[in-house]
């Protein structure tokens, strides 16, 4: 599990600007806060592996006879002991084993984080995408109605069209100005999101591509693929941290034993002449600790019995959920290939009947109230075919999130 790649969002047929989202990627995922704590925890966890092979505390103890006894041998001066506990056999890999499963668990809540942050990224680099563009189509709409404005001026010059007709044109005008500054003030925030994303100041300026389009194909995905997701993945690893837990809870419960030596100064007895006579006493020492009361450990054993189906029926409902969502993901690129194809084809005949009232002008029979009706149409399925691209690479990150 620790090489599982986070799979950047492509802009599909774009791969030169691709590789501008790539780096903002790049950059929210090494700079964003989220994932520094992320790795921290993993961090951490992998050095409780160390701390798990470690040994109870050494037990040293030393005394001095106040009033010594006396012995065969001479008169107990002092007393030092040495002893250290020995947990049972395999308690120490058992103990080991429990904490990488934690930290592979940790592990994949960091895998699970890069994604969450690369979707967060993609859908405002999208945002922003969607926002620029949207200027730009409303600019260019202004500049139209300015040319309707040089025809209608002209044609009040000839008694061929009213005063009121300018002046709704440039009525017009006014509000696509105001579409294009309440824009400006989105762009502005959604700016400072993609910058917090990437934890750099809130005014700096961020290039996204002038065009998308949505490809004459949808990439192919395989359900099954979902499996692999790290949400799911994670309960397969607390699942087996859970087991792991169970097996050191069994070594736990059973017997710890110690091993120590204690040494004992003797002085020697006077006017005494034997062979032992002020020998020291040297004494090798076993001791074993028998968990005779052991409930707490049965109840630990139930408790993990319950935990692993908590853990189990929580996959499932996580399962249903992701399942649902790739559904709906899914359903909602193919509506905005749908949405798409249809705004294009009503945008290429708004254009038609453009033309033919701009070639009408010739014959003096414009009517500049078809004219407002027609630019209206035509900003209308530009900004419809505009929010379904959006729509179509927002789905495409949701699924990539989901299996790739």
């Amino acid at each position: 599990m620790r090489t599982i790649p986070i799979i950047f969002l492509i802009l599909f047929g774009f791969s030169l600007n691709a590789q501008s989202l790539e780096s903002y990627l790049e950059e929210a995922e090494a700079n964003n806060p989220e994932i520094q704590a992320y790795e921290l925890q993993y961090n951490i966890s992998k050095e409780k592996v160390g701390e798990a092979r470690s040994f109870p505390n050494t037990s040293i103890s030393a005394g001095y006879f106040v009033s010594e006894p006396e012995t065969r041998t001479g008169a107990q001066r002092t007393r030092l002991s040495v002893a250290q506990m020995l947990p049972w056999f395999g308690t120490i890999m058992a103990r080991e084993s429990y904490a990488s499963s934690l930290a592979e668990a940790d592990y994949l809540d960091l895998a699970i984080a890069k994604r969450k942050l690369a979707l967060s990224v993609a859908q405002s680099y999208y945002e922003l995408y969607v926002l620029n563009a949207k200027q730009i189509v409303l600019k260019e709409n202004i500049q139209l109605l300015d040319t309707y404005e040089q025809l209608a001026l002209t044609s009040v010059e000839v008694g061929k069209a009213s005063a009121v007709d300018v002046l709704r044109l440039q009525i017009r005008q006014n509000e696509l100005q105001q579409q294009i500054e309440v824009l400006e003030q989105k762009a502005l925030a959604e700016r400072s999101n993609f910058n917090g994303l990437r934890n750099q100041e809130q005014s700096l300026s961020v290039d996204v591509v002038s065009q998308l389009d949505i490809p004459l194909e949808d990439s192919m995905y395989e359900n099954q693929n979902l499996e692999l997701n790290p949400e799911l993945l994670r309960y397969d690893r607390l699942y087996e941290s859970v087991t792991k837990s169970e097996l050191l809870n069994q070594k736990q419960g059973a017997p710890n034993f110690g091993v120590g030596l204690d040494y004992v100064a003797v002085s020697e007895r006077p006017n005494m002449d034997f062979s032992d006579n002020g020998k020291d006493i040297v004494m090798p020492m076993v001791s074993l600790s028998i968990p005779l009361f052991n409930s707490s450990f049965k109840s630990v054993s139930k408790q993990n019995e319950l935990r692993q189906k908590e853990l189990q029926s929580q996959k499932k409902q996580r399962l249903n959920l992701l399942e649902t969502t790739l559904a709906r993901a899914i359903s909602r690129r193919n509506q905005a290939r749908i949405a798409y194809n249809t705004s294009r084809k009503n945008l290429e005949q708004a254009k038609d009947a453009e033309e033919i009232l701009t070639k009408n002008y010739e014959t003096g029979t414009i009517d500049f109230n078809d004219v407002l009706d027609i630019q209206e149409l035509q900003l209308k399925f530009q900004v419809n075919q505009l929010e379904a691209i959006k729509s179509y690479y927002e789905q495409s990150a949701i699924i990539n999130y989901l299996i790739q």
